[in-house]
């Protein structure tokens, strides 16, 4: 009994030990999947399921008329796993011969590739660009191993084009400058997320049902830039310089109604698509970021302050020293030229400094300061761009007893090249100031718009009368007897003023300068606004002949664009098929003579063979159609050679300022010109032999006014 108790204990305990594993085994289950199943399954979610991003698409920007500035390129990569594909060298050269039947480049040559990476690379990389096409090819041949990759890369269609406006990118598709920073945004969207599964050996793989986050794609821009007038801007701006012998310059072209900017050119410029290329100085934006002393533009707030204020007469004579200078306060104030006495309007066409600080004093310091506020100066404009500076408008209690006289000439203030646009547009708008805008609106993925902006007025700049008085005034400037006469274009009436600065470096004024010019046209109903400024020009200091010209071709070329801007004639100015006055041509040079021609738009044929004009038909100051070729027949009459470096002074008496200026700059020669209208006197004479690069004095005096008329058409 004993012996059977034994047996059945020795059995209930192999039972219970039989029992007590499956217990065991039931109480874990119990404690991984109940106690500790949180922390597991997050264990396993980490190790066996990641996400992957689904990257956005950065939106496009486009121009005002919808024209593709910037958008996005595929680019496909194609590397291998050396690992999985070392032994298989048949699916080696299938993938070799897709690449060479696209690329040129042998199969022989991808073997190599391969061949030389190290023993334990795991990847290695064929072609970093292929078409579309040779990723569907290799994609098809379905071999383990081959990585396929899909990048974006940014693209900036135009190249150059507007590429201080746009920006450029960085490695990591971030916005660095321009419209790509200020809207980083908005213009890169929102990345979205694929649910994946990895294996053990940490293969990454999609499968069925898997959640997903899909991306938000990034909003598009359009904005305000015409892309032809960007175009002109850009192309007569580097005429301009290398014309000019500049170092840099700056084009804006505004609307004066809406504040929208349609074009913003910088030179020396850059290729987004490699912005590496050139030095970070010239990736900066300078129409928005560079703070330059205006000189003779900011005459605008003399003359309007003094006008609104009734502290001037329109007649009132101001007379200046036979000297061209005035000490003033221990200061001397120069004018270009000694100007004598001048009328109100004489003032501003001439650009007397020295009557114009007469002027200013009569104005109470924070009278003149709220002025230059009220048109924008030492606040930023708020343009929708970066890197804008707000200028330096000193407040009246920081003044020194020359500031004002000083400042009302455009020295001792500093401001941006858009607060001087900005300020004209205002002008031209009957004195409503607007903001200045780059963005007209901004779209979703499906063309939508999200966000429109709207013209914004900010003040009114002063009485709308006195608006009105002075808008004949500074279109005189534009007159053969003001200091822009080179900005002239038949048929279009311009108002604007010419600007010269000298440079402030390093704790005094260096004998380096700024020309400027900005003008608006037509004058009747203002379209456009264009401010031209040149960095150290070395052909001429004076904005009107230097900045003038440049937005001669700039105002020509745009005002073409549009039919609703007329080509009304100018008060002097002769429609075509008038009469005009041949110019004397006789015993200058061929190419001489052609590029006065060229430049008064006058027909001309050339007969015989020689370096001289030794005839003209018609003969000089014969009134003729400006449609009948002047004949030009030449001659080798001069056997005395010229020196090299020199250039022989042609004659220039009777000859227009403009035309003149032409010659001398064809020989390579400097000019000083005093005066306007027609040459009377030059030195040194015609005929000596002089260096070129030094100077000829050229003295002019006004027409009469049928002169003018008969004769305004050459120039």
């Amino acid at each position: 009994m004993s012996e059977r108790s034994s047996m059945m204990g020795r059995m209930f305990l192999l039972l219970g030990l039989l029992l007590l594993l499956p217990t065991g085994i039931m109480l874990q289950i119990l404690r991984i999947n109940i106690v500790e199943g949180d922390g597991y399954r997050e264990l396993w979610s980490s190790q066996a399921i990641d996400f992957l991003p689904i990257p956005a698409q950065r939106g496009n920007i486009f121009d005002t008329n919808g024209s593709l500035l910037a958008t996005n390129l595929t680019i496909y990569k194609v590397a291998l796993d050396p690992q999985l594909l070392r032994e298989r060298n048949e699916q080696i050269t299938n993938i070799a011969g897709v690449l060479s039947r696209h690329t040129g480049r042998s199969i022989q040559y991808y073997k190599n590739r391969l061949a030389s990476a190290p023993n334990r690379s795991r990847y290695v990389v064929l072609e970093r660009n292929v078409p579309v096409q040779v990723y569907e090819d290799l994609n098809e041949l379905n071999i383990r191993g081959l990585i396929l990759e899909e990048e974006f890369q940014r693209n900036y269609n135009f190249g150059t084009l507007a590429s201080h406006v746009l920006g450029f990118m960085n490695h990591n598709m971030d916005g660095m400058a321009g419209l790509e920073q200020r809207y980083n945004e908005l213009l890169k969207g929102q990345d979205g997320l694929q649910q994946v599964r990895k294996d053990r050996l940490n293969n990454i793989f999609a499968y069925v049902g898997a959640p997903r986050k899909l991306p938000r794609q990034g909003y598009s821009l359009h904005t305000t830039i015409d892309a032809q007038i960007q175009a002109i801007a850009e192309e007569e701006l580097e005429n301009g310089i290398n014309r000019h012998l500049a170092k840099k310059g700056t084009i804006i072209v505004m609307e004066p109604k809406t504040g929208a900017v349609r074009a913003m050119a910088n030179y020396p410029t850059f290729n987004p698509n490699s912005p590496a290329t050139i030095q970070n100085e010239n990736r900066r934006n300078f129409a928005v970021a560079d703070l330059i002393e205006p000189g003779s533009t900011f005459k605008l707030t003399t003359a309007i302050a003094a006008v609104d204020q009734n502290l001037v007469r329109f007649d009132e004579e101001f007379f200046t020293p036979d000297s061209g200078q005035l000490m003033i306060h221990g200061q001397m104030m120069r004018d270009h030229n000694p100007l004598g006495t001048l009328t109100f309007p004489q003032v501003i066409a001439r650009s007397s400094n020295i009557a114009t600080s007469e002027i200013a004093q009569r104005i109470k310091p924070d009278k003149f300061y709220q002025y230059a506020r009220n048109m924008g100066f030492g606040t930023p404009t708020q343009i929708d761009l970066p890197g804008e500076m707000g200028g330096r408008l000193q407040r009246p209690f920081e003044w020194s007893r020359v500031t004002l006289p000083w400042m009302s000439i455009g020295y001792e203030v500093q401001v941006t090249p858009i607060q001087i646009a900005q300020a004209y547009a205002a002008f031209a708008n009957n004195g409503v100031l607007m903001k200045p805008f780059i963005i007209e609106s901004i779209s979703d993925e499906f063309g939508n718009k999200i966000e429109r902006t709207k013209p914004k007025t900010v003040r009114r700049i002063a009485n709308e009368k006195t608006i009105q008085k002075l808008m004949p005034v500074f279109e005189t400037v534009v007159s053969d007897s003001g200091t822009a006469s080179w900005a002239s274009v038949d048929g279009l009436r311009i108002a604007g003023k010419t600007g010269t600065a000298q440079k402030y470096i390093d704790g005094r004024y260096r004998a380096l300068y700024r020309a400027s010019f900005v003008g608006f046209f037509p004058v009747e109903d203002p379209e456009y606004v264009i401010l031209v400024i040149l960095d150290e020009p070395r052909t001429s200091i004076f904005g009107g002949f230097t900045a003038g010209s440049i937005f001669k071709e700039v105002a020509n070329r745009v005002s073409g664009l549009r039919n609703s801007i007329p080509a009304k004639n100018q008060p002097g100015n002769i429609a075509e098929g008038r009469n005009i006055i041949a110019p004397k041509l006789n015993g200058l040079e061929n190419q001489s003579a052609q590029a006065v021609l060229r430049n008064s738009g006058i027909p001309f044929t050339v007969t015989g063979r020689g370096k001289f004009v030794v005839e003209q038909v018609p003969a000089p100051g014969v009134e003729f159609d400006r449609n009948t070729p002047i004949e030009l027949m030449l001659a080798d009459h001069s056997s005395e050679s010229v020196p090299d470096g020199y250039a022989r002074i042609p004659d220039l008496k009777d000859l227009s300022m403009r035309q003149a200026s032409y010659l001398l700059l064809d020989h390579g020669l400097n000019i000083e010109s005093i005066g306007s209208g027609t040459v009377y006197a030059q030195f040194p004479r015609a005929g000596e032999l002089m260096e070129m690069g030094r100077t000829v004095t050229i003295r002019g005096k006004a027409r009469s006014f049928n002169q003018s008329s008969a004769i305004a058409a050459n120039e």
